[in-house]
């Protein structure tokens, strides 16, 4: 009987021992629950392992019923999972690893609208820290979206100067949101990197989302949302260095180090860096700060707090346009505002005073509190603020001899807070439902001034409010924007050109409902806000010393936003959406005149109305996954300005004002990833868009003092294509790890359909008998780039990484845009099928950077 029982156990063990079966499970980022496709998973101390797929899912054969898995990524920590029986094991987080900045809390989370927070599907593309990293280089954020669909970068000259072009629509009409806190400018919607250049060095991860977007707020989403998320609390003490050198004389250092979430909550980080470089385009060079500083306190589990203030400090040289045959003669990196030889102190490159500098510093603070009540309910709430100190610096000569006399700053400063707050409560398994509120107070300073006397040590001027003819005798601030920031000009007799302020308060509600079962989900979104604005006039004020005061404008707006999504499979998803934008107009908007004259607009109280409809479909395979949009925008009842200088004397001194009218942007866009084999990843896309505007405008022009020269109807208009963003693009990028930690990757990008600026001041453009904007050639451009992370010592932490970027590598010569629209007319002078007469930029050449960074 003994030998019996022992037969049994034996052959039970044995059989325990030689037992399969099949464990389950999904792979996903720990910071924003995006899947991890690819990622390896492994049986511990076996080579039995399986990667995960595009939804992150993944299954593996076990030939025991309990071991341990080995779970990593590249650029994530790596985690070990035990199983003590077969089945599904669950989702598993990775955290970003060391180079990734790693263990972030992301604090304000219930703020910041990440797509992935949604059931309901957008058009959206996520970049994140390591890309982000390693592509920037010296440049700023639109380059490294440019290998998204439907977005271009036009780099426009300068240090900062770059735009952004997303669906066709500019920056003044996508939305940029810092951790949840809207950025673009109060007045006018416009957006300047070089405000931002530390960005990209704290940013964990970029999402830009195309079309409608998933923010709740009433923000310029027109053409999309592009949401920055930074770093905020560390759970672990470290740091990095780094050092960058680059074309044209570039160098950027770069350090930071957190103590981590210490046992006390208290988390300390800092970020500080310095870059400085001559420009690509002659006498652009620039130099600048970056500082980051963040102060967190976790209490409980049920409370963080965090304090962020961070800015960029700088000031560079612009590059002014000129006609394509001025460029031709001279090379694509001359730049028409040289002057030589100027005796100035704040001379650059060998004696050369560039005709326009732009000064700036732009500190920002944020304070944000995550309470979560239960399990169900949450609040998130981030309070911020911002002062803008800075100015555009133009060098001013004598019409006659060409002499120098001085440099006229104008300036564009601002005092700015506001305050978003949103509740969060899950209702049951399937319903969630959130609101909030959204409050933004902005105070703009505007006027010109003297930044330095070079020829001169006085100008005159004249002005009612100061009582008539006066003398500026002062200089402020030169080209250092601390001395902008701590000396500020605030004496009105010693401003002339213009001098105004103006007063702009929002508020606003939103809340979301949605809903998801099974395999369909709905969402519903909706705001309602409104704007006021009081501008301020002290030059042109009718006496002496009283400033005259604008009656104030009170706009309401509101936006409308639906979508459902069904799921035909685990692979296949379908989904489509809708909204509805009444859109305040912009401040600029409002006065014949914003920079001489409270007199009101009368063709610009009422908002703009955008309609947006957009379907998707979304393939998730093993090793490919892809995603097709469609979309259709209208953009109606906006108004446009445009300005000339009709003297060639590099000051403006003409306006016109074309309204109302309207634009339909439609297209169609296709994304794909490839994962062939382990170490080996592609992404393509296709965007193919149809921008026009529809009907026709009326069109007024006044002179520089607001003095209507002429108005009419404006029948050239209708159907003529939008320009500045390519409507065809396309690309293929693609990345291979050669061996472990060792990184080749390339992406190639093609532009076509690209057209001239619409310009409705521009005579030329008036006159074209319908013909409309000029297109300009196509172009394709490659960029490539190597990265290598050394270990050292033992912790994995440890590291040093080297990267090398080469961009536009084969050096194609191309106009990323153009002023005017002058189409060839029988004997006109021609380049690649454009008139040289037209005024154009050049994109740039080949430009490179490397650098290394110590990670610790």
């Amino acid at each position: 009987m003994k030998k019996m029982y022992f037969v049994i156990a034996v052959f039970l063990l044995t059989a325990v021992g030689f037992a399969q079966g099949t464990i389950t499970g999904s792979v996903v980022d720990g910071d924003f629950g995006d899947p991890l496709p690819g990622a390896n998973i492994l049986v511990q101390g076996t080579t039995n392992g399986v990667a995960a797929d595009f939804d992150g899912n993944f299954t593996i054969d076990v030939s025991q019923g309990s071991g341990t898995l080995v779970i990593s990524y590249l650029g994530f920590i790596s985690k070990k999972v035990n199983f003590t029986s077969v089945g599904n094991i669950g989702t598993i987080s990775l955290k970003p690893d060391a180079q990734e900045l790693e263990g972030v809390v992301i604090v304000g989370s219930g703020i910041i609208d990440l797509a992935d927070d949604r059931q309901t599907p957008i058009a959206v593309s996520t970049i994140k820290a390591n890309e982000i990293r390693e592509k920037t280089g010296n440049w700023d954020l639109p380059e490294v979206l440019k290998s998204t669909p439907s977005v271009q970068n036009v780099k426009g000259g300068g240090f900062g100067d770059g735009q952004m072009f997303l669906r066709g629509f500019d920056q003044t009409n996508t939305a940029f949101l810092l951790n949840g806190q809207p950025i673009n400018g109060m007045e006018d919607g416009k957006m300047y990197w070089s405000n931002w250049s530390g960005v990209l060095d704290i940013a964990n991860t970029i999402q830009v989302q195309r079309g409608l977007g998933s923010s709740k707020l009433a923000i310029s989403s027109v053409g999309g949302t592009v949401n920055i998320v930074t770093k905020t609390l560390d759970k672990r003490e470290g740091g990095f260095f780094q050092t960058m050198i680059g074309n044209d004389n570039y160098i950027k250092t770069t350090g930071y180090y957190s103590t981590g979430l210490m046992e006390n909550g208290l988390s300390v980080a800092a970020m500080l860096g310095h870059w400085q470089g001559d420009g690509y385009v002659d006498n652009t060079g620039g130099q600048g700060q970056t500082y980051f500083l963040s102060f967190g306190y976790v209490p409980n589990e049920n409370n963080v707090f965090n304090f962020i203030l961070t800015g960029a400090p700088q000031w560079h040289a612009a590059a002014g346009s000129d006609d394509l045959r001025t460029f031709l003669d001279n090379g694509r990196k001359y730049n028409s505002w040289n002057t030589d030889n100027v005796n100035s102190p704040n001379t650059l490159n060998g004696g050369a005073y560039p005709g326009g500098r732009n000064i700036y510093h732009k500190p920002v603070a944020n304070l944000s509190w995550d309470l979560t009540f239960n399990e169900t309910s949450s609040l998130s709430t981030v309070l911020y603020g911002s002062i803008g100190r800075g100015s555009f610096a133009q060098l001013i000569t004598d019409r006659n001899t060409g002499e120098a006399l001085y440099a006229r700053g104008s300036n564009n400063n601002h005092n700015w807070s506001g305050l978003v707050s949103n509740f969060n409560k899950k209702i049951n398994e399937n319903l969630d439902f959130n609101f909030g509120a959204d409050v933004r107070l902005y105070k703009g300073i505007h006027f010109r001034d003297v930044r330095e006397f070079i020829g001169v040590n006085s100008v005159s001027a004249s002005s009612n409010y100061n009582g008539g003819a006066y003398e500026l005798t002062n200089a402020y601030g030169g080209i250092n924007p601390w001395n902008i920031t701590f000396n500020p000009n605030d004496d009105h007799s010693q401003r002339f050109g213009y001098d105004y302020e103006e007063v702009i308060n929002y508020a606003g509600v939103f809340g979301q409902l949605e809903y998801s079962k099974d395999a369909f989900s709905a969402f519903f979104q909706g705001s309602a806000s409104t704007q006021s604005h009081v501008r301020t006039e002290f030059l042109n004020a009718a006496n002496e010393g009283q400033a005259d005061e604008s009656e104030k404008v009170n706009n309401p707006g509101f936006n409308v936003k639906a979508g459902t999504a069904y799921s035909l499979s685990d692979q296949n998803v379908l989904f489509v959406n809708a909204g509805y934008y009444s859109r305040q107009p912009y401040h600029s908007d409002l006065y014949v005149d914003d920079r001489n004259s409270n007199q009101l607009n009368p063709l610009s109280k009422e908002n703009q109305k955008i309609t947006g409809l957009e379907g998707g479909y979304k393939f998730l395979g093993d090793v490919i996954s892809a995603n097709l949009n469609v979309y259709y925008t209208i953009w109606d009842n906006r108004i446009v300005y445009s300005s000339n200088d009709t003297d060639d004397d590099n000051i403006v001194d003409e306006f016109t004002q074309s309204s109302p009218l309207k634009q339909v942007h439609s297209g169609v866009e296709l994304e794909v990833f490839a994962r062939p084999a382990d170490g080996l990843n592609f992404q393509g896309f296709v965007s193919v868009g149809d921008w026009k505007y529809d009907g026709d405008v009326t069109t007024t022009t006044s002179d520089e003092n607001g003095n209507i020269l002429s108005t009419g109807d404006a029948s050239y208009i209708d159907g003529v294509k939008i320009g500045q963003a390519a409507q065809f693009t396309a690309g293929i990028s693609g990345n291979y790890e050669i061996f472990p930690r060792f990184k080749v990757d390339a992406n190639w990008n093609l532009y076509d359909n690209l057209y001239g600026t619409t310009n409705f001041g521009d005579s030329e453009f008036r006159n074209q008998d319908n013909r409309g904007a000029i297109k300009l050639p196509s172009y394709n451009t490659i960029d490539t780039g190597l990265s290598y992370r050394l270990l050292v010592g033992k912790e994995e932490n440890r590291s040093i990484q080297f990267r090398l970027n080469i961009n536009n590598l084969l050096d194609e010569e191309y106009l990323e845009s153009s002023q005017d629209n002058r189409h060839v007319e029988a004997g006109d002078d021609v380049w690649n099928g454009v008139n040289t007469d037209n005024r154009v930029r050049f994109g740039y050449g080949r430009t490179w950077n490397v650098s290394m960074r110590y990670n610790f």
